[in-house]
């Protein structure tokens, strides 16, 4: 599925881990490779030709990758910008603190953005680099396995409102992708965790072989040296080239790219209720499972299904139910703001089967009575 350059000998940094994949998209390359992080400024330059850097990063994240990071550039030519971590820090006027720094800089059309960090310092930055100067290029160092398979790629942008999450944005391909897995290594594991998540809902949505292999990969994932190992490069790799097949085939959400918000209507509005409490990926976990029961309750997917997938969410260690304190007419209530909502009516992207989504009726999507949402979250 999709396109990929076959493994290449490694970076100098880390001759001793010769695993570097290259996945291509339209007008970018996603490299993934064991220590690229220490030279990343140089694929950057490469691909953007840029003449000045704002590496723009959150202040947990800076304070550990921020230095090695601005030493793969040049002298002087990478700047870094930081923000407070959260989901709370993604607003608007984070978003016009960044650009007015970046202008009292002196930074202009020719200067490249470069995320750095979890998926929100992509959507963030993204958003920074779609709309500084009418648009600047943008190069994702995700640093986070959410990030790495899932925020870096498709050019997905956006900050929230109180209305919702990523309400205002813009979609903005990136200029490269540079996956580093030996940042796994210094992630917390409740974070490694919540990016399982997204791991497994890819095999859902496309490979049910991918899905069984990563629960029985588990262990090794989650091991003391799970970062470095081939275990982990191979399932970001594939869980990558999943979502860039998807992307490819449907780059602005007019149909296929649908499947990929599997388990998120539900999971958006339950980090909008609990105020971010539940952290994307923990929501996203709960989410597969109230969607998974939504579509077996309306005859579109697989009996079990739903168990399956509860099942391999809790050998990840995540959450499958809805919090308690967070009652169901409060999230469905919440479902009625999600972007996916159209005619009043809210649509859920469902599977047929572990590895198969529904068609819908072309949307790759299907609206869902209120009822039925509503028994779902009662059940699970």
């Amino acid at each position: 599925m999709g396109e990929e350059a076959a493994p290449r000998a490694s970076n100098p940094v880390t001759r001793e881990l010769p695993v570097t994949h290259d996945i291509q998209m339209p007008g970018y390359t996603i490299t993934i490779s064991p220590g690229i992080l220490e030279t990343a400024g140089m694929f950057v330059h490469a691909a953007t030709q840029g003449h000045r850097y704002a590496v723009i990063s959150d202040l947990a994240v800076a304070a550990r990758y921020g230095t090695p990071l601005l030493a793969s550039f040049p002298p002087g030519e990478a700047h870094l910008f930081t923000f407070a971590g959260g989901e709370p820090a993604k607003t608007r006027d984070t978003w016009a603190r960044l650009t007015d720094e970046m202008a009292e800089a002196g930074l202009g059309r020719d200067a490249v953005v470069v995320a750095l960090g979890g998926g929100i310092a992509c959507d963030l930055a993204g958003f920074v680099a779609a709309t500084f100067m009418r648009g600047i290029p943008v190069a994702h160092v995700p640093t986070t396995l959410l990030a790495m398979v899932d925020a870096s790629i498709g050019g997905k942008t956006g900050v929230d409102i109180p209305s919702g999450k990523n309400l205002v944005g813009a979609f903005h391909q990136p200029a490269a992708v540079i996956v580093d897995p030996l940042c796994l290594a210094t992630l917390p594991a409740n974070e490694l965790r919540a990016g399982m998540a997204e791991v497994l809902k890819h095999g859902v949505i496309a490979d049910a072989l991918f899905f069984e292999r990563t629960v029985a990969a588990l262990p090794a994932l989650y091991a003391h040296d799970g970062a470095a190992s081939l275990a982990m490069i191979e399932t970001l790799r594939r869980a990558i080239a999943i979502k860039c097949d998807v992307v490819r085939r449907d780059e602005r959400e007019g149909g296929l790219r649908h499947v990929l918000n599997f388990g998120h209507t539900i999971a958006h509005a339950i980090e909008l209720v609990s105020h971010f409490a539940v952290p994307h990926g923990e929501a996203v976990a709960i989410g597969m499972v109230v969607e998974a029961r939504i579509g077996e309750a309306l005859g579109v997917t697989e009996a079990t299904t739903a168990d399956r997938i509860e099942r391999a969410l809790r050998a990840a260690g995540l959450p499958t139910t809805r919090p308690a304190h967070l009652g169901p007419g409060a999230v469905l209530a919440a479902t009625r703001l999600d972007k996916k909502a159209r005619s009043g009516a809210v649509r859920y992207a469902l599977p047929t089967r572990i590895g198969e989504m529904s068609p819908g009726d072309g949307l790759w999507s299907v609206p869902v009575p209120d009822e039925v949402v509503l028994a779902s979250l009662g059940t699970a």
